[in-house]
């Protein structure tokens, strides 16, 4: 607190302390906020940041759909397989020569099945079990079939057929499924 001294002419006089104290500058209050240089370095990066979100999340909605696929692929390569298990065994197991152009409604044994692609001459996309026409929406699928004699520990090629069902999705993405029917 400045200390004021009576002055001969009756004006009030300051201390030297005083005087000096008041003379001083008040201390710089900095506002708060951002300069413009901070300000556009903050965009920039919210926005390569943002940039690169949205490019995660469409690679992510673009195979969205994959898994999907890839479980209808299996599921009519399982169906094949098993369509194509559930056969007799041929009495030869040479299977060069296959019924593929008389239509599956015509095939009595494994070996008919050999070759068989779908689309191709065969008419009928892969079908319900309960039914012999195709089940809509199947028309994108390919199936392939492949039926060669195998050697299984004990059973000579003879007894032995190893069966190879490649369904490719309307993705270009192919699965495989083999199974192995025996002479009993």
């Amino acid at each position: 607190m400045p200390r004021f001294f009576p002055d001969p002419n009756g004006a009030r006089r300051i201390s030297a302390d005083a005087k000096a104290h008041s003379l001083a500058r008040p201390a710089k209050h900095r506002q708060g906020g951002m300069t413009l240089v901070e300000l556009v370095i903050s965009i920039v990066i919210i926005g390569i940041a943002v940039a690169a979100l949205y490019s995660a999340m469409a690679s992510i909605t673009g195979r969205s759909a994959d898994p999907m696929l890839r479980q209808q692929a299996l599921s009519i390569a399982e169906a094949y397989l098993e369509e194509i298990s559930l056969q007799s065994f041929p009495t030869s197991t040479n299977c060069a020569a296959s019924a593929n152009g008389s239509g599956r409604a015509g095939f009595d044994d494994v070996c008919d099945y050999n070759g068989l692609t779908y689309p191709g001459a065969q008419p009928l996309a892969p079908r319900s079990a309960f039914s012999i026409s195709p089940i809509a929406g199947l028309e994108g699928y390919r199936v392939q079939v492949q039926v060669a004699p195998v050697t299984l520990n004990s059973l000579s090629a003879a007894n032995a057929l190893r069966i190879l069902v490649t369904v490719t999705d309307p993705a270009g993405q192919d699965l495989s499924l083999a199974g192995y029917r025996a002479r009993y």
